[in-house]
């Protein structure tokens, strides 16, 4: 996502973008739902019962369906102005946000540790932002503003924490499979992304196109985008919480490493101590099983 936001050329609308990866996010999901019911008659007969013959039920989705979109379209502005690594760090502040909004909408009780784990992660992602440095230029030529980056992460962890809990609360007493609630959620974020890209880039669109700057990188982005959740679903449904922290530490680090070939990033003694405070909390946070059940589905329903 980095690479594409700086890159020079024609730069892609990050609104369609979102729209996209929705898009192929509804059409891998009903896939899914085919496999589950077996045959074609079966698939059909679910989407009517689920979608079209529960009317209220579908609309408790429009919330996070429309926090979604905001949140993906934030995620953007957040890497187009911060460098991968320190992107990557930030973002797991969803941790916290998702553990504030378990305790206010679901009355989660945290453990000690947890409460800890909470205050190693701030303390680890506010190292990381206190050794910013100064501007530097990328190939696309925009202007790199650190403060609008970080803004616009912690905003879009915000909003991943309410969404997450709020999601988790509709499927909590509901038989629908998480790739029937993620069609409705995809149905709903459609409209709302649609509406955004016209809002916001409808000028550019009708001038230039809805695929202006589109490339093979860009078509990449989209597919990462949308099949990325759906292999973090796979892993929470098949692994444990132990691997989904090496799995979310590894991605911390290789995004390290990635931006110091590919950007220049300079990996300063301040920063590795942040991030290595980041990923020991995270292994600290899921720790205990009793409440795995909060970073689980959050992050299920965050990526997918």
């Amino acid at each position: 996502m980095r690479y594409a936001r700086t890159r020079a050329g024609d730069m892609f609308l990050s609104s369609t973008a979102v729209v996209m990866a929705e898009a192929v996010k509804l059409a891998t999901c009903l896939i899914l739902v085919y496999v589950e019911e077996g045959n074609f008659r079966k698939f059909l007969r679910t989407l009517n019962l689920t979608i079209i013959k529960q009317p209220l039920d579908t609309l408790k989705v429009c919330v996070p369906s429309l926090v979604y979109i905001i949140q993906n379209n934030l995620l953007y502005i957040s890497a187009s102005h911060l460098d991968a690594a320190t992107y990557q760090v930030t973002y797991q502040m969803k941790i916290l946000t998702t553990a504030f909004f378990a305790v206010l909408i679901l009355r989660k009780t945290l453990l000690a540790i947890q409460w800890s784990a909470l205050m190693l992660l701030l303390t680890g992602v506010i190292l990381v932002q206190l050794d910013q440095s100064k501007p530097s230029s990328v190939p696309s030529g925009t202007e790199q503003n650190h403060l609008i980056g970080v803004s616009a992460a912690l905003s879009a962890c915000f909003l991943s924490g309410f969404a997450g809990i709020y999601f988790e609360k509709i499927l909590k007493g509901s038989d629908i499979s998480v790739w029937m609630r993620n069609v409705q959620l995809s149905l709903l974020s459609l409209p709302f992304g649609l509406f955004t890209c016209f809002l916001y880039d409808g000028t550019i669109i009708f001038k230039q196109g809805f695929f202006f700057g589109y490339d093979w990188v860009v078509y990449y982005l989209v597919v990462l985008q949308a099949g990325g959740g759906l292999v973090v679903a796979m892993v929470v449904k098949h692994a444990d919480n132990i691997l989904k922290g090496f799995a979310t530490s590894l991605a911390i680090v290789i995004s390290c490493i990635a931006s110091i070939y590919l950007f220049a990033f300079h990996l300063s003694l301040q920063f590795a101590t942040g991030a290595t405070l980041v990923i020991c909390s995270i292994f600290m946070y899921s720790h205990q099983p009793r409440t795995n059940d909060v970073s689980d589905k959050h992050l299920l329903i965050n990526k997918v």
